[in-house]
């Protein structure tokens, strides 16, 4: 017995000195590890995570920084959740990033976000509204009574779909059912008949609306009106938005709704060499950045600095656009 353990002994007694004489070594003490707070696996968020992880670790050996992405629940979540400290960038909504900016909406009860940086803009994200084929929906008014989807608690979709039909002098009970699905959800939920329709603000063409057009056919429904026209006049962070037609299987004619701007935000806490590099590793390889996912496509970097940023702009990002000459 004791012999059949003793090259094993010997073999462990040798790696723990192998371990102890690496431990001192500077690089692997220098590592440091950024977390990119993103959505659901089926958004974009969670694809141009990816995307910026990718540039970033690809001079790894350079700036000793690795960038990790985590699926999570939303653009409030994130916000919250960098709040906390436990992640160190996360995308958010354009209207998310000025509520917790002023301390309004769902982030009235904490007050104003004072150390919320923003980092920069990305692409568009039109509120995207999808009906079951068999639902008979023509118009978002036709939803109520419905079984629909609101979004899930902590998802900047849900915050949206709320001040929307407050705009419009409605309440979630005027739905039969208001699910709370989270994105990656949705969908399946919509081809097995247990909802009507869902409402989910997306860069396009996104995976999450490609699905259940193709499974079952479902219908994209425009959101208009007056009370729409007033929403988007009085809240500078909205905007009209068109999905063009042909974009999804069964669905021919353009979509006319409104939408807000995908935004990468930060804190004050967030080291600004960290920023900087994340920033440099978007920008200095752009061409392949909007190669990354369709809906990175027509970015450019002037509109990308200044377009949906409520809070101040973080100092690693202002290092970089000012080496660039984009800011003075």
């Amino acid at each position: 017995m004791f012999s059949a353990f003793k090259p094993a002994a010997l073999a462990a007694a040798t790696l723990v000195a192998s371990v102890t004489a690496l431990a001192p070594l500077p690089a692997a003490a220098q590592q440091k590890f950024i977390t990119v707070g993103t959505g659901g696996v089926t958004g974009v968020y969670y694809a141009a995570g990816g995307a910026i992880c990718r540039l970033v670790n690809k001079d790894r050996a350079k700036h000793n920084i690795r960038c990790s992405v985590e699926s999570t629940g939303g653009s409030v979540f994130n916000i919250n959740t960098i709040k906390a400290g436990e992640l160190d960038l996360g995308f958010a909504q354009s209207d998310v990033q000025f509520n917790a900016a002023k301390g309004q909406a769902n982030f009235k009860e904490g007050g104003a976000y004072g150390d919320l940086r923003a980092v920069f803009s990305v692409h568009p994200e039109p509120f995207t509204v999808v009906a079951r084929k068999e639902a008979n929906v023509k118009s978002f008014a036709d939803f109520k009574g419905k079984r629909f989807n609101v979004g899930n608690p902590g998802s900047g979709t849900r915050a949206s779909l709320e001040e929307m039909i407050a705009a419009m002098g409605w309440k979630l009970g005027d739905f039969s059912l208001a699910s709370e699905l989270k994105a990656d959800e949705h969908g399946p939920a919509l081809c097995d008949g247990k909802i009507d329709g869902f409402f989910y603000g997306v860069g396009h063409p996104s995976a999450n609306i490609q699905d259940p057009t193709t499974s079952c056919g479902a219908k994209l429904v425009s959101v208009t009106g007056p009370a729409i026209d007033k929403l988007i006049a009085d809240k500078p962070y909205y905007a009209k938005a068109t999905i063009p037609g042909g974009l999804y299987p069964n669905n021919p004619d353009p979509t006319t709704t409104y939408g807000v701007l995908a935004t990468v935000v930060a804190s004050t806490k967030a080291p600004a060499d960290s920023v900087y590099q994340v920033v440099k590793a978007v920008f200095d390889n752009f061409d392949e950045f909007k190669k990354l996912h369709p809906a990175l496509a027509n970015l450019k970097p002037e509109s990308m600095i200044k377009d949906g940023l409520s809070a101040p702009l973080h100092e690693g990002a202002v290092r970089y656009y000012k080496e660039k000459g984009w800011m003075k």
